[in-house]
This record gives C-alpha cells, structure tokens and sequence, in this order.
C-alpha cells in the first residue's frame, strides 16, 4: 500500500513528476501509473492502488477536470475519504468537488521551501495518520490484535500491512530513534535532535526515501529486529545508534543495517564536547550524514552491478555512475550505453536525460574533443532535461557541466549557482561550482568549495575527481608542488587514472623538472599506448581553465611529449651504435 495514489492527466505528467519526487523525498510513498510493470493490466493495477492508498492527491488543471478517468478517481476517492485535491493551474474544478477545500498550488515549481508545500505535505501527513489511526485500522489492514511487547523483549509490532516496494524506486531509508546510554536528561534531548535532523537533512535529497520520523517513534525504547522494519515498511536501510558520555565528551555511535537481512553494513563512532554539544549539533549530523551518504551510494552501485541486467531505469543509472569515475573510454561508452538503457526505461525523466547528456559530455571530452556529434547529442538531451526538470538540483549541476564543454561559460555558471542554491549540502554540485570558478579564475574560492564538497562526501565514489579539480585550481595559483602532491594522491586511488597521470607532467614541466616530466610521460604512454597525443591536447583544452592556461597546458605538455620522443629515439639510437 502506498501513503499517496497521484491522479493526474498525462499532459501533466511533467508536473505530477515534481510532485511524485518531492512527496518521496518528505519521506512518503507514492504511485503514480509510470510505476506500471509491462504487461500488467491497468485498470486493475490502477483501481487497487487507488482503493489501498491512505491518500488521493489529486491535481486539478484545465486539462485534468474534463479527464474522465481523473474525475472517476477523484469520485472514489471522495467516497473512501481519501481525496486531497490540488489545483496545477487556474481552473473550473468539477461542480460536486467545488465545495471541497482545495489546496491552491498554481505558483508552486518544486521549492521544497515553499509554505504552500511545506502545508500540503503537513495536511496528507495528518490525513495519512488519521487514515492509520486505531479507530480506522479495520480500513488500513492493521490487527487490533496485535499484543503488546515487553521493553526486553523482540518486538514484533504490526504497523501495516507488508509494504510492497515500488519497482524501480529509490532505495529506502529508517532513522530509529537513537538509545541514550548516559543519565543526563539534556542527552535524551540530544539524542532526539540528531535523529530528528538527519531524517530531516536526508529527507532534501533525491538519492534516498526516507521514512518520516513520526512513523519510526513506535520502537522508541524497545529492542528491534530491525529485518521486522524492512518488512512493515518496505525499508532497504535501518539506520541505528546509541549515546552516551565518556569523560568530557559525548559519543555518538551508529550502524547501518541491511533492512532485510538484519546484516551490520557499517559501524562509525562520533565524539563531541559536551560543553558544546548543542552548538555542534549542525556540525555533526553533516558529518553522519556524509558518511552515510558515501556508504550507501557505495552499496547501491555495488549492488546494482552484480544483477545480471537493469531491471528498471534506477538499476541503470547506477551501473551508469559506476563507471564514470574510471574515466576511460572503454568505462564512459558503458555509463553511455547504461545511460541510454535508462532512457529506453523511462524517457521523460529530467535526471535521466541529463545523466545520459552528461556521460556523453564526459566520453566528449576524455576522447579529446575529437567528435563533436557526442557533444551535440549531449546538448540535445540536455535541453530536454532542462524543459523536464529545470528546478531539480542534479539536473542542473549535471547539464552545467556538459555546458561547460561546449564553452557556454556563463551559463555553466548560472547552472552550477542554482543547482548549489537549491541543495548547498550536494558534493557534486558544489564541485561544479568549483569547476566553473576555476574557469574565472575565482581559485581560492574553488578551494574553499572543494573543502566543503570533501567534507560533505569525505572519500566517496568520485573523490578524485575532485582531486582533479583541486589540481587545476592549485596550477592556476601557481601552488604547483601542492599541484604535484595532490596529483600524486590521485595515482595512489587510482594508479592509472588517465588525468591524473597527464597532470602530473604538466606541473614538473612548469616548474622546469623536465627529467621528472619526461618519466611521467612514459608512464603515461606505458597505461595508454594507442592514444595519441592529439587526443591527450584536446582534453587539455577543454579542461577548466582560462583560454590562456589551457593553451599554455598544451604547449607544455606538448613539450614534455617530444622531449620523451627524442630521448626515447636516442636510447635506441644508442642500442644499435652499441651493437
């Protein structure tokens, strides 16, 4: 049973979109019919969908109300006390639901920080508890009968019936309430604060479902399997933990839990002053939340390379993003080939678009800028996503950087602004921003937003590629031997990471260690023997410098690569003499 059945005309599937995200993203489940499997019947899919759900939110607009299907919809939902409508755009809403509060949502675009939105999720909040109330439980498939546990027993509380996840849907997390371990009443208080403002922080995001912090305060206190949560509500992930006082500090400790096979998937340990504890309170549920971040998404990509094909556009895009940190050609004509398997899923989805524009972008550039039909298929989907998603933070972060490549300075910028604007807690968008203030030679402020984006995903998937964007910012402040170090880092992640083993000869050749430029250009050449140095060129100058750098790159790296040319035909030269 999904918390929300959307009914809406197909013309509004754009709009019903931001709804459906934005609704999951506040930690409710929704149907809507683009989750329909092939070959299963529609009407009656739809129908009991409709019936189960705890609320009908219904989007009124000049389309919707002359919908046959959408008024019979509106008409049951009316009948079952489930109906929440919505009005998308002015409009004459059907003369027996005139009458009916409506909630007027013809500004709304997807700000999350909207009063209006932030009122409509409050009130299908109330009217989903309403729904799960005792009196009603008959209705909603709860037993009344279910005994009460002992606090130092296994619970086994019933909430729901099973709840059924979604095909193709995020993956969903539980934050339980945390155990305070110490006898200080101010830490039951902490305790409840952090729990409170990680579910919350998550809540903004797009990567996870989370559950409202509401649902999960029935286990406070009681010992939990927590395999019983990813049963009653569908939870993939239980996040868990404890506090309590050792000495002067405070330690927060929590686990990740496998919601169905009750496996620990990662333990860390949080210390804070205890006389700052609630100043710090920002601070260190950024700091949870980074690391569950980066374990999570680790997991997810892991998990989704191991079946033996996509099953929906989720399980594409992941095998998409698995790939692109190697950032080799073989590596990025996969993530285009994942990428355009989850379009084939799900062609209207702005995030699917432009992941497809930005791997694209990304095969573009590594390949030496040496075929333009990538860059202009990429731009193509882009666009798309733009007019799909244009409010939706990895979207735009996405298509600033395929922008980027196609020289679109200014509205590389913009993109990256907004997209930071919108979720300012995003490592990926932030390292955009950097990108694009490299660009304007705003380098010690790339800096400052790549600590931010390290701190926010400290290690993640795509740590190097944020050394990468260090490298450049460091190279246009002249700080080269920060340079060498840094690009040296990202040869011990990654030993054979193609930018990384260009980079670090450019920064020996300008500080004139042409000895140590060379060695690094036959190491290159060893990893890549088939690329040619024109290919080497034209990524150099579509990286995120000022014209004048990038040109000055290339003649330096162009330099080096002769140098080792000549010596290396002088060796040989040498060979024979001595023969």
């Amino acid at each position: 049973m999904a918390d929300i059945f959307l009914s809406y005309n197909r013309q509004d599937q754009a709009v019903a979109r931001l709804y459906a995200e934005a609704f999951e993203r506040a930690g409710l489940t929704v149907w809507w019919d683009v989750t329909l499997r092939s070959g299963e019947t529609y009407d009656t899919v739809t129908e009991e969908a409709l019936r189960t759900a705890a609320a009908v939110v219904v989007l009124w607009s000049p389309r919707s109300v002359v919908s046959r299907w959408v008024r019979a919809e509106a008409t049951i939902a009316d009948r079952l006390k489930t109906f929440i409508p919505v009005t998308i755009e002015p409009c004459e809403r059907p003369i027996m639901f005139e009458l009916t509060q409506t909630a007027e949502m013809s500004h709304w675009q997807g700000d999350e920080r909207d009063d209006a939105w932030k009122a409509l999720v409050d009130d299908v909040r109330r009217h989903i508890a309403n729904r799960t109330a005792p009196e009603n439980q008959a209705a909603t498939g709860i037993d009344p009968a279910t005994p009460s546990a002992k606090p130092d027993e296994l619970t086994a509380i019933a909430v729901s019936k099973p709840n059924k996840k979604l095909r193709g849907s995020r993956p969903t997390l539980a934050v339980i309430p945390f155990t305070n371990r110490s006898n200080e009443p101010d830490d039951e208080d902490f305790a409840d604060a952090v729990v409170e403002d990680i579910t919350s922080s998550l809540s903004q995001g797009r990567g996870l479902r989370v559950l409202a912090h509401s649902v999960m305060e029935q286990y406070r206190g009681k010992t939990i399997d927590v395999r019983k949560i990813g049963h009653d509500h569908g939870a993939d992930y239980v996040l868990e933990g404890n506090l309590r006082r050792l000495g002067r500090k405070v330690r927060i400790a929590a686990q990740l839990v496998d919601g169905h096979t009750g496996a620990i998937l990662w333990t860390e340990k949080f210390d804070r002053p205890t006389d700052e504890l609630f100043d710090l309170l920002d601070e260190l549920v950024d700091d949870v939340i980074a690391h569950l971040h980066v374990e999570i998404q680790r997991i997810e990509l892991t998990r989704a390379q191991r079946k033996p094909k996509a099953e929906n556009a989720s399980d594409a895009l992941k095998r998409c993003w698995a790939e692109i940190p190697r950032m080799s050609i073989p590596s990025l004509e996969k993530a285009v080939g994942h990428a355009r398997r989850a379009v084939e899923f799900d062609p209207d989805s702005a995030l699917v678009r432009s992941t497809l524009g930005l791997v694209l972008g990304l095969l573009y550039q590594r390949d030496g800028s040496r075929r333009p039909e990538l860059l202009e298929e990429a731009l193509e989907h882009c666009d798309r996503a733009l007019h799909l998603g244009g409010r939706v933070w990895q979207v735009l972060f996405q298509v600033s950087i395929v922008k980027y490549y196609a020289q679109d300075w200014d509205e590389s910028l913009q993109l990256s602004e907004r997209a930071v604007e919108l979720n300012p807690k995003s490592a990926d968008a932030l390292q955009a921003l950097a990108g694009a203030y490299t660009r304007i030679e705003r380098y010690e402020e790339a800096l400052e937003i790549l600590d931010r984006a390290d701190q926010l995903a400290p290690h993640g998937y795509n740590f190097t590629i944020s050394l990468i964007n260090r490298c450049w910012a460091l190279y246009g402040l002249d700080r080269i031997d920060e340079g060498v170090e840094t690009a040296t880092e990202i040869l011990k992640i990654m030993p054979s990471d193609h930018t990384g083993l260009m980079l670090r000869p450019l920064f020996h050749a300008e500080r004139g260690d042409w000895d140590l430029a060379c060695k690094d250009i036959a190491e290159l050449r060893r990893a890549y023997p088939d690329e040619p140095l024109d290919l080497f060129l034209g990524t150099i100058r579509t990286s995120r410098q000022t014209d004048a750098k990038r040109e000055r790159n290339a003649e330096l790296f162009e330099q080096a690569w002769k140098m080792h040319e000549e010596r290396e035909k002088s060796k040989v030269a040498l060979s024979h003499a001595g023969k």
